[in-house]
């Protein structure tokens, strides 16, 4: 299961290629707005330049005409442009256009495996499942993963899940053990899956015994 990073902020965005685990990020309005008034497709730009793979991008019209010109103006920001079209009807219309031409649409805002089921059909490069989002209303959004991983790989289907609106580490568990393609987290999220105490009283251990033994002897013994 690849990482992607959920969010608009270039900064995480850096950090998380440094650490070599994350491969695309999500954006959406309400992510960007969180980094205040921007140029946002400067800033769409730049993150696509820091990125090595796919970087969605929401349009914002409820049309498929409009989604369809907005998809058209957002693909030539850069070549790792995946659009988020919404899983509405007009959205199905627009993306059966755009995956015709071969722009890839990640289809966000899905909450079943009806609309899963269409993505695909339409074909759709990545589905989103909100995973969170299905908890907040008391069903297990994970179960939801797991339908459309199941259906997606016994038919054989070449769209991708992402696992989307995830809250905390054990979503990020479930997702992996459901063969999701790709969980989106948040940097926060992300920082927590390497964060572990036995790590740290690990580390601390074997700092403070090479100290009682070496004292400033370095890190490593000379050669």
């Amino acid at each position: 299961m690849r990482l992607f990073l959920d969010t608009a902020n270039l900064a995480h965005i850096r950090h998380g290629i440094e650490l070599g685990v994350v491969t695309g990020v999500t954006t959406n309005p309400s992510l960007v707005s969180k980094e205040g008034k921007v140029d946002y497709k400067a800033l769409v730009k730049e993150i696509c330049a820091v990125v090595p793979g796919p970087v969605s991008t929401e349009v914002l019209s409820l049309e498929c005409d409009g989604m369809v010109d907005e998809a058209h103006e957002i693909v030539t920001w850069a070549e790792n442009i995946a659009v988020k079209i919404p899983a509405t009807t007009e959205g199905l219309k627009a993306t059966s256009v755009l995956a015709k031409e071969g722009i890839k649409v990640n289809m966000t805002l899905c909450f079943s495996l009806n609309q899963a089921i269409l993505a695909a059909q339409s074909g759709a490069a990545f589905v989103s499942p909100f995973v969170g989002r299905l908890d907040d209303i008391g069903e297990n959004g994970m179960d939801l993963v797991v339908d459309i991983v199941d259906y997606l790989s016994y038919y054989n289907l070449p769209t991708q899940v992402i696992a989307a609106s995830i809250r905390h580490t054990a979503h990020c568990l479930s997702a992996a053990k459901a063969g999701a393609h790709i969980a989106t987290v948040p940097y926060g999220v992300l920082l927590q899956m390497v964060a572990h105490p036995l790590t740290d009283i690990g580390v601390r251990r074997f700092t403070d015994d090479w100290n009682k033994v070496m004292g400033n002897a370095g890190i490593l013994p000379q050669q």
